[in-house]
């Protein structure tokens, strides 16, 4: 394992900004994977951490195939993350919204361009990003719609789902979409939490890239099994908003089969605890998503589910 400094900025007050990166095996640029982009995303940084140690000891027995490099990227905002904000401390801007970046712009600009010209330069991107509507999602991989041949690659993830996303505006200046048109196959792997650590999808997640790295030649190591991935289109996701505003009971979890009527949740008026109204399955199906705060607003999205 070498440990390196990918980019710094001289910090004024406090210790310098640093961008650090890991890496495993030597030769072809073959895998890069990138972990928490935003200071929220404590799962997708954890998860970092347990690949590194993984690779680490996979590196000593010698399971790295020859010819192959593995690039790990953990935290691009660390700046944020210390002092609990999920965007750029100073101007509260995305680093995920500034790919490809521009060396002389702003600083959130400078961080995308040295991030982006490191890792542009592999076969591969895998980056552990968290959905901008708060909540938990099944285990699965996602990709943009106009990369629709690679939808058989994110099937080596052995995830229960790959999820292609027709690109929006907004999705052209984040690191994926990037990535895709300067040639590298890039996915991003969604795991249930952001916020907080959850041991199971976060192993589920670890599980994914060895599985992904070993069938790739990439790892000569024996991995996990995985699922039969169902790959689907984003826009057939059935979304479910709460009727009401309230405190929101939810009666099911993601990965749930749920049948047309069950009841997802219940929600309850705040002062008077009584039941006020019910989100209910409009079809058979799985729970992708689901909104998991305790507080819901009327018309906000609660659930998105897959048909059977």
């Amino acid at each position: 394992m070498k440990k390196e400094v990918i980019y710094s900025i001289s910090g004024l007050y406090r210790d310098d900004f640093r961008v650090t990166g890991y890496r495993f095996g030597k030769g072809e640029k073959s895998c890069c994977v990138i972990g928490a982009v935003r200071g929220d995303e404590i799962q997708q940084l954890y998860i970092c951490g347990r690949l590194i140690k993984i690779l680490r000891e996979l590196e000593e027995k010698g399971a790295i195939n020859e010819d192959r490099e593995i690039l790990v990227i953990p935290l691009l905002n660390n700046y944020g993350m210390n002092i609990k904000r999920r965007f750029w401390c100073l101007d509260n801007s995305d680093i995920n919204r500034q790919f490809p970046g521009d060396i002389g712009g702003e600083t959130t600009q400078r961080i995308a361009a040295a991030v982006f010209e490191e890792v542009c330069r592999y076969n591969y991107c895998i980056q552990f990003p968290s959905f901008y509507i708060p909540g938990v999602f099944v285990p699965h991989v996602r990709l943009m719609r106009s990369e629709k041949s690679n939808a058989s690659i994110a099937e080596l993830f052995g995830l229960p789902f790959v999820v292609l996303r027709e690109p929006s505006a907004i999705d052209k200046s984040t690191l994926n979409y990037s990535l895709q048109s300067y040639g590298t196959a890039a996915f991003s792997v969604y795991t249930e939490t952001r916020e907080t650590v959850d041991e199971i999808s976060a192993e589920a997640g670890v599980d994914a890239v060895l599985r992904f790295l070993s069938r790739a030649g990439i790892l000569s190591d024996n991995v996990k099994e995985g699922a039969v991935s169902a790959i689907i289109e984003e826009s057939d996701l059935i979304d479910i908003r709460s009727g009401e505003a309230g405190i929101c009971r939810e009666k099911v979890r993601v990965g749930d089969a749920v049948k047309k009527g069950d009841v997802l949740a219940q929600i309850i008026h705040p002062y008077e605890g009584e039941v006020i109204g019910e989100i209910s399955a409009p079809e058979d199906g799985r729970v992708f998503f689901a909104h998991h705060k305790s507080i819901i607003c009327e018309n906000a999205l609660a659930f998105k589910i897959v048909k059977k």
